[in-house]
């Protein structure tokens, strides 16, 4: 949600600051601006819609050559997703630009103070009462001498104006009369700072300023940041000199462009078994035994675990429902899965033998980050999963499972789910060595496997184009379902929700033994169903799915079986065989979901919609 940009240094700022707004429009937005300072004046501009309708406001009014500057790409929160409400926002003198991410909970009370005094709005944003703030803060706070430890009196008008502020933001200001540094302010929304050679950024993400460096500063809740060329100066709220932590990208630019593809979905859907295979490197020692190096719980503590927790949104819920069947049967602990949007608001009884598990790709996501400081209140321990180094949700946490999936630019999540699961795994598998519950001869063959699948998958990726052709097909349909059984379920969920993102159809996932529970009223002629039948070792189950399979049929269902090589008991009652590798069952899900995914994916695009950033939707949702 909201990508932000902040540049000073040796370059065109204008230049840098849309390239970073172009890599972050993976995030989803409603419209764009920039704002450059210039003798005295901000000079600015913002266009409703996608950036291409700002590139049109730019070159018919080209804005200055200069070394500093914003740029801003919002999700609507506050006013509506037009040309008035998108930012930059100024200060009525054109002095200060702000741009902002997150919501001011209490701007309602600072807006009827400021216009009680004489400000006029322009917007209906929450965002614009920062900027005459900053003006008036700044009209009372003089500007320090350039030996000063900070060169400027704007941190210090940040400083104040913040700590007035209540809700979730991030704020990058820039300032005409010192034009020489661009300020930022986080508390509870993403903000990170690349360092260059002559030059430093900020930015929502790192791929902001990937094209001009890779060493970056975690920022902590609560601070401030000023960056000049030379120098980046970070503080708390009330001045005083805050710790950073300063980490080096491990991928480039060319990791976050389309390479060839259509879509960057396409392009994420392949890297599919590269993502699971750099999530499971390093894993283990010689000896064999699993080796997590972000766990920092003890073996002791784990051990009193007696209980687990896994808490998600959407897609990463699904890979929780994963996690749940597999550390459940490797560990003998009971585990529940929660939307964390629900979960601290039911009272739920945690204690300090409670592991709470959560899993977020951005480690952004506000829900999530919520749930967590509600965990740790009650003295439960956290450990996250997540694919984005030094993002708040992993740094709130008491452990760490880093998935290695890579930049995932596309809103639709693929290669980061299947990281996910796969991260599940590790956690799982690593309780059960603890505990004892599985020998390291029985957890050696579960990672032989694992090592397996990105093989697998990439079969599946090889053999494509019949689930191309089966889009085509039922590119008029009007409504999809998905059933599936034990780890199948979440797998028809998964599938579903890429549908309904990407094709703005009617889908639902179902467990297929609720079938007569309701959702077999929805069956008519010819209404395409997608059934996961799961591996012949669960026999019971494939039975059951089978009978599934012929009531629905016998109902004009159009069946689409997924069925694992090998597996002929379901072929006279489908209509479209998907073949799938041979693998453990509780493994399933990291074969099952891909051809969903290049189902949805192709469905979408043959719609003609936008397969990377699917209308109302942003990559990472960083207000409640």
């Amino acid at each position: 949600m909201c990508g932000i940009v902040g540049y000073v240094g040796h370059r065109s700022a204008l230049d840098v600051v849309m390239g970073g707004l172009r890599r972050l429009e993976y995030r989803g937005y409603d419209s764009a601006g920039v704002a450059l300072p210039h003798e005295g004046r901000i000079a600015s501009a913002k266009k409703a819609g996608k950036l291409v309708n700002l590139d049109g406001i730019l070159a018919e009014h080209s804005l200055p050559t200069v070394g500093s500057g914003i740029g801003h790409t919002r999700w609507a929160t506050h006013g509506a997703p037009n040309d008035r409400n998108a930012h930059p926002h100024l200060d009525a003198g054109s002095r200060v630009a702000v741009v902002h991410n997150g919501i001011i909970e209490n701007f309602a009370t600072l807006r009827d103070e400021l216009e009680s005094s004489g400000h006029e709005m322009l917007s209906e944003t929450d965002t614009e009462v920062v900027a005459h703030l900053l003006r008036d803060e700044l009209d009372r706070t003089p500007v320090a001498s350039s030996d000063e430890a900070e060169g400027t009196a704007l941190p210090d008008a940040v400083r104040a104006v913040c700590r007035r502020l209540e809700g979730a933001f991030t704020l990058v200001i820039t300032d005409a009369e010192q034009p020489d540094v661009v300020v930022g302010a986080r508390r509870n929304s993403p903000l990170v700072v690349g360092r260059g050679d002559g030059e430093n950024f900020l930015g929502s993400d790192v791929a902001a300023f990937i094209e001009y460096t890779r060493d970056a500063i975690e920022l902590g809740q609560d601070q401030v940041v000023a960056i000049t060329s030379d120098d980046v100066v970070v503080t708390d709220f009330d001045g005083r000199p805050a710790e950073t932590t300063e980490y080096h990208v491990d991928w480039d630019v060319s990791a976050a462009e389309k390479g060839g593809f259509d879509w960057f979905m396409l392009k994420e859907i392949a890297e599919q078994p590269q993502a699971v295979a750099d999530t499971l490197l390093g894993r283990h020692s010689a000896a064999g035994l699993l080796q997590l190096d972000e766990m920092r719980l003890s073996d002791d503590e784990l051990r009193n675990v007696d209980k687990i927790i896994v808490i998600a949104c959407g897609t990463s819920f699904y890979a929780a429902m994963v996690a749940k069947y597999a550390i459940e049967h490797w560990t003998r602990v009971p585990c529940e899965v929660e939307l964390a949007s629900e979960f601290r608001y039911r009272d739920p009884i945690l204690d300090r033998s409670t592991l709470v598990v959560t899993i977020s790709q951005s480690g952004e996501t506000m829900d999530t980050l919520q749930a967590i400081r509600y965990a740790r209140q009650q003295r439960a321990r956290v450990l996250s999963i997540c694919n984005t180094n030094g993002s708040t949700i992993p740094r709130e946490s008491d452990a760490v499972i880093y998935t290695h999936a890579g930049p995932e630019i596309a809103v639709a999540s693929t290669k980061g789910f299947l990281a996910q699961v796969v991260a599940c795994y590790l956690l799982g598998l690593y309780l059960a060595q603890v505990k004892g519950t599985k020998y390291g001869d029985e957890i050696g063959a579960i990672i032989a496997e694992l090592e397996r699948i990105p093989a697998g998958i990439q079969r599946l990726l090889d053999d494509a184009d019949q689930v191309r052709t089966l889009a085509a097909e039922l590119v008029d349909s009007r409504s999809i379902l998905f059933l599936g059984r034990h780890v199948g379920f979440p797998v028809a969920l998964e599938g579903a929700l890429k549908l309904k993102e990407l094709a703005y159809i009617h889908a639902e996932g179902f467990a297929a033994g609720e079938l007569k529970h309701g959702p077999i009223a929805l069956i008519e002629e010819g209404v395409p169903v997608f059934v996961v039948v799961p591996p012949r070792a669960r026999d019971q189950l494939q039975e059951k799915i089978v009978s599934n399979i012929q009531e629905i049929r016998a109902r004009g269902a159009r069946t689409i079986v997924l069925v694992e090589d090998g597996d002929d008991d379901v072929v006279p009652y489908a209509d479209h065989v998907i073949r799938l590798p041979e693998v453990p069952t509780l493994l399933q899900p990291l074969v099952a979901t891909v051809p969903l995914q290049i189902f949805a994916c192709e469905l979408a695009g043959l719609l003609g919609h936008d397969v990377d950033q699917p209308r109302n939707l942003a990559k990472s949702v960083t207000v409640e």
